[in-house]
């Protein structure tokens, strides 16, 4: 098919994982990373969001941008979890995280998660990465020697790691209380501390107390370069509100306003890292002891680069060209905003530091949490058993993504993301105005009065339309550009709303092409060049559906555009139109709560979101004055969701705090829409 697309606006940067990528001098670089999963367990949905979703859109956005982009994650597979975890399975470690490595990897696939590479923590470069920072701290003075008390089994003959006792806890007596934590109680524990511990080996073996010597990092020896080091990337990088740093650039941290204190980086454990020998008296001590899986973690995203890459370092020792950014949920904070940005300081080598860290809250399941113990909730492969495809799960879970305060997953919520928002907003667009050059063009573009490039904001007819167009993808590139993923997705949404009522209000149909086929040639054209600046805009958020949309249009990738332009020239052939989307029976509901509501039934250990979006009834229909029943226009559907989206940017306004009369102009808007679409179902 003949193609008539304008030149040098193509995505040159390869979508991930395609070929290696290395950053280059004085342009822009960005390095992502997001929190490396446990290897012992099958992500769920709040896994998903929390992360590795999130650090994707942000990939692909800047790769849309046409940055030099690496995209780095993999399992983390050492430490006590995945030991305790084989041994319930009945496996050997290695066999255990080549098991859920697998089930990660297929997971992600097919939710279209594009890592450049999704590695593993077990590798020999892991090993050497890791030892020769542990070998710097050591060289530099940061390493101290610690004797504590620590449980052993004598039927054993070593010592236990907390996660291989269990006891009585001291403070609510549960009697299987773990040797870091207590499940009945919730408390923090220390394993010496168990009423008569048991091993997790063989409950028969005696436990006993003795003394073992452990190796220490003296955090408190470079906390005021820390500091330091975080206030200033707080600034420069505008870190995502989270629990170190808050929005006054005040460090809030408990640890750090109480003075950190050294923290052990070696376990008594034979699944880890080795210690490698400092050359000092006490390296006898460390024999057979491994790292703290926290130490060793941290390293895996520069270890997985160098599994990528043998040229690794330019990546992560490259801050004057390189940019990192971090995703991870709030529990992981502490470990990226602090542990290891002073570990890095300590190792005194040239790191690439972190420039901005992105955190959500959590995501819990219909009312409650997600729990893998009583099969609550989606977890893993299971979506792809739902039926619903892989774009719409990105999609809902983006528009829902927690990131000031919890976020409730809803079927309800599911459902009507893809039937009101996806099907009647976006896909109709898109499909109304292809289906038209294809049934009244031929499939190809008729010849309009427009020049190639960027269309005038003063155009005597459509300058309105154009210059909405424009501020919104200014709004659009900005929110990205601030790592604000939800707005983006939020103002994609309006720009397809925008689309959808510029047809309706010139018209489209055949009788507009008969009376004035030069406007209805220019308002085609301009519709479809909108729907090729949608294939960009949504490619970060949902890269199959934006995949779908450029075979449609017969038209390469293209980079995010600044400004609405006549790209798509007279004379081009479109492919063939087809629906982006499917609608979901909305009795599907009932049936997935039942299938995913797994065995402790419906729970109250997570508090309902304050916002939580009420489901449309025929009692507030009536009271709004829209009809029940019969079929509804084009233009009220187009008002329908374009009302949804504004609504979710009126809501994201407040969540930030934005200026009152960016706000109340929002919500006068907002009430304007209503008022329009109420008055269109009462006609």
């Amino acid at each position: 098919m003949t193609r008539n697309v304008r030149e040098n606006i193509s995505r040159l940067i390869p979508d991930p994982g395609q070929s290696a990528v290395l950053p280059k001098d004085g342009e822009t670089n960005i390095l992502i990373t997001s929190a490396l999963p446990y290897c012992n367990n099958v992500p769920h949905l709040g896994n998903i969001i929390g992360s590795v979703l999130s650090a994707d859109v942000f990939s692909r956005y800047n790769r849309a941008r046409n940055r030099r982009t690496l995209y780095i994650c993999g399992t983390d597979e050492y430490g006590t979890a995945s030991e305790t975890a084989a041994l319930k399975e009945g496996v050997t470690p290695r066999e255990l995280c080549d098991k859920y490595h697998a089930v990660h990897k297929e997971t992600y696939e097919w939710f279209d998660i594009g890592f450049d590479l999704f590695g593993r923590t077990s590798t020999p470069y892991h090993t050497e990465i890791c030892q020769s920072v542990y070998l710097n701290l050591g060289k530099n003075d940061y390493l101290e020697k610690q004797v504590k008390d620590q449980t052993y089994c004598d039927g054993c003959v070593k010592f236990l790691a907390d996660r291989y006792v269990e006891g009585i806890c001291p403070h609510c007596g549960f009697p299987d209380a773990r040797g870091d934590q207590c499940d009945g109680c919730s408390r923090t524990l220390d394993a010496i501390d168990l009423i008569e511990p048991r091993c997790l080996l063989d409950r028969s073996h005696k436990v006993v107390t003795r003394s073992s010597s452990h190796m220490y990092f003296k955090l408190d020896a470079i906390q005021p370069r820390l500091e330091e080091w975080i206030k200033e990337s707080y600034k420069e990088g505008k870190w995502s509100p989270n629990a170190t740093i808050n929005t006054e650039g005040e460090i809030v941290d408990a640890r750090v306003k109480t003075g950190l204190r050294p923290t052990p980086v070696t376990r008594d454990l034979t699944w880890g890292v080795p210690i490698p020998p400092l050359g000092r008296e006490d390296d006898k001590e460390m024999d057979g002891k491994v790292l703290y899986v926290w130490f060793d973690a941290v390293n895996g995203y520069a270890s997985i680069t160098a599994n990528y890459t043998p040229e690794w370092r330019q990546w992560w020792h490259n801050p004057e060209n390189v940019k990192l950014y971090q995703f991870m949920g709030k529990d992981n904070v502490y470990f990226h905003t602090i542990y290891f940005p002073g570990m890095l300081l300590a190792d005194g080598g040239h790191w690439t530091m972190l420039h901005h860290v992105s955190t959500t809250e959590y995501l819990n399941y219909e009312g409650g949490k997600f729990s893998k113990s009583k099969n609550r909730g989606v977890f893993g492969p299971q979506a792809k058993e739902t039926g619903i495809p892989a774009s719409v799960w990105r999609y809902y879970l983006l528009a829902t993504r927690p990131e000031t305060q919890d976020a409730m997953f809803s079927w309800a919520d599911c459902i009507a993301a893809n039937n009101n928002v996806l099907l009647k907003n976006f896909g109709n667009f898109v499909n109304r105005a292809l289906k038209f050059v294809s049934s009244q063009y031929n499939g190809i573009i008729p010849e309009s009065s427009d020049e190639p490039g960027p269309l005038s904001p003063n155009d005597p007819l459509d300058s309105e339309f154009i210059n909405e167009v424009n501020a919104l993808l200014k709004e659009y590139v900005d929110a990205l550009e601030s790592v604000k993923i939800r707005l983006g997705l939020q103002i994609a949404m309006l720009v397809s709303n925008r689309g959808n009522g510029y047809l309706q209000a010139a018209g489209l149909n055949k009788m507009f092409l008969a009376e004035n086929p030069q406007r209805c040639a220019q308002v085609v054209s301009r519709a479809v060049n909108l729907i090729y600046v949608l294939s960009a805009l949504i490619y970060p958020y949902m890269p199959s559906t934006s995949e779908a949309i450029l075979e449609q249009l017969n038209a390469p990738a293209r980079v995010i555009p600044e400004v609405l332009s006549t790209d798509i020239l007279g004379g081009h052939h479109i492919g063939k139109p087809d629906h982006l989307f499917k609608p979901i029976d909305e009795k599907m509901e009932a049936v997935w709560k039942g299938k995913f509501e797994g065995s402790g039934g419906v729970s109250q250990e997570a508090p309902a979101p304050k916002r939580k979006p009420k489901k449309a009834t025929a009692d507030n229909a009536r009271v709004n004055g829209v009809k029940e029943n019969g079929p509804k226009s084009e233009e009220a559907l187009a008002l329908e969701a374009r009302i949804l989206e504004h609504g979710q940017y009126v809501r994201s306004l407040k969540e930030k705090k934005e200026a009152k009369e960016v706000i109340d102009a929002a919500v006068v808007e907002l009430k304007k829409l209503k008022t329009e679409l109420a008055a269109l179902e009462k006609a």
